[in-house]
């Protein structure tokens, strides 16, 4: 019996060697490596950029950001007037319909994110040099979108619907002034929606990334329009995704609004790395109180075909996506899960791996958070802008855990 009982002992005994021995090896392995515990940022410093009691402030990452000729930062975002006293005054969809009372503001930065001019904004920027006017490129043209002085927007009406359609205006003199609204050509899409994205090839095509969303709603397709000519006119390109998911991750029997729905891909935004190849991030979602995470895409061959890359994170979206100085990636996202706030991580790889999650912060209110432009403030320090509201603000949304004041804040923290 003795003999028995020693033998059993040795077992497990070498059963839990061995187990440590092989979680001992795991840590050590890249693969188990980006499962590492999320950790706080090192060196972080936080600042609000705009806030109003009484205003709504919102979605930066689809409302534009540019860097000028001279190195400013550029950052527009929407701002509504409400009352706090209700949680309906703030529900998005409630909002959307409130399109002929708001406003777009922006913000200057001329030190690199670290300081913004939020006390005196520009407001309705767009308008500077046209009144709001609706027209053609053509007389605007030639267009060299190599100039860094040269500046884009696209966006629309109807974001995100079925009947949305979008228009770009351009500007010579670094956001001074700017175009009427051309509206883009379908060319065949049920709809077209812009978030203010682009990039330009080093041949100096300009890309938009745009998505499509299908007639009923409920199957967007991100895509690409490319510059022809001189410049003055758009054309479809290429689809970034497959035109449905095999996987199903964003399919459901939803009830709710589009907005508050399942959709696998929207929300492209892309980069070029040195080596030419195009990284583009995309969000995808089940529910966008929580439940959303980010891809990246790549093509070799300057946007014309695209094929999945990685996977960034478990959930968190959109995530903006920028290179370091050093080579490395980084992807800042708002994290809209208790406890919800501002996460980043990192690739080493240009992309096709990352890192653990990096919590920049994690004191927001509610899920309503995020959308932010990340830029690296010098080596090693990125920054990021984005909306916030927070779980210590002295001003709370009457009935119930709402959240507080809907601001602009950035935050800048070192990587190591």
């Amino acid at each position: 019996m003795i003999e028995r009982r020693n033998v059993l002992i040795s077992a497990l005994t070498g059963t839990a060697i061995a187990s440590v021995s092989t979680l001992a090896h795991a840590k050590k392995s890249p693969v188990i490596k980006k499962f590492l515990p999320a950790r706080p940022a090192k060196d972080v410093d936080h600042a609000v950029v705009y806030r109003r009691e009484d205003e709504f402030c919102s979605w930066p990452y689809t409302m534009g950001f540019w860097e000028t000729a001279d190195g400013d930062f550029l950052q527009s975002f929407l701002s509504l007037t409400v009352a706090y006293d209700d949680p309906n005054n703030i529900n998005h969809d409630n909002l959307a319909t409130r399109a002929t009372d708001r406003r777009m503001v922006t913000v200057r930065s001329t030190d690199r994110g670290r300081t913004w001019n939020g006390d005196n904004p520009i407001i309705n920027m767009l308008d500077r040099g046209n009144n709001g006017a609706e027209g053609s490129l053509e007389s605007f043209g030639p267009v060299n979108y190599l100039d860094k002085d040269v500046l884009i927007t696209n966006f629309g009406q109807n974001f995100g619907k079925p009947d949305a359609r979008t228009y770009i205006q351009i500007s010579k003199d670094s956001g001074e002034t700017w175009s009427p609204k051309s509206f883009l050509p379908l060319d065949g899409l049920s709809s077209l929606t812009g978030l203010n994205s682009y990039l330009v090839r080093p041949d100096g095509r300009c890309l938009l990334f745009l998505f499509e969303s299908a007639e009923d709603g409920w199957n967007r397709r991100p895509l690409v329009y490319g510059s022809t000519g001189d410049g003055t006119e758009f054309r479809f390109m290429s689809m970034i995704t497959p035109q449905h998911d095999p996987n199903g991750n964003a399919a459901g029997d939803w009830s709710t609004s589009h907005a508050f729905g399942g959709h696998r891909w929207f929300y492209p935004r892309a980069i070029l790395l040195p080596n030419g190849r195009m990284l583009c991030i995309l969000r995808c979602q089940r529910d966008p109180r929580g439940t959303m995470w980010s891809e990246v895409y790549y093509s070799d061959d300057g946007g014309r075909t695209w094929g999945f890359l990685s996977r960034v994170n478990d959930w968190g979206a959109p995530g903006s996506l920028v290179r370091m100085s050093d080579g490395r990636l980084v992807v800042v996202y708002g994290y809209r899960l208790p406890k919800s706030g501002i996460r980043a991580t990192v690739s080493e790889d240009e992309g096709k791996t990352w890192g653990p999650e990096i919590i920049v912060r994690d004191d927001g209110g509610s899920w309503d958070v995020g959308y932010p432009n990340a830029f690296e403030v010098e080596p090693g320090r990125i920054g990021a802008i984005y909306y916030f509201n927070s779980i210590n603000d002295p001003m709370q949304v009457v009935g119930g855990s709402k959240g507080g004041v809907r601001h602009i804040a950035r935050s800048i923290f070192s990587v190591d």
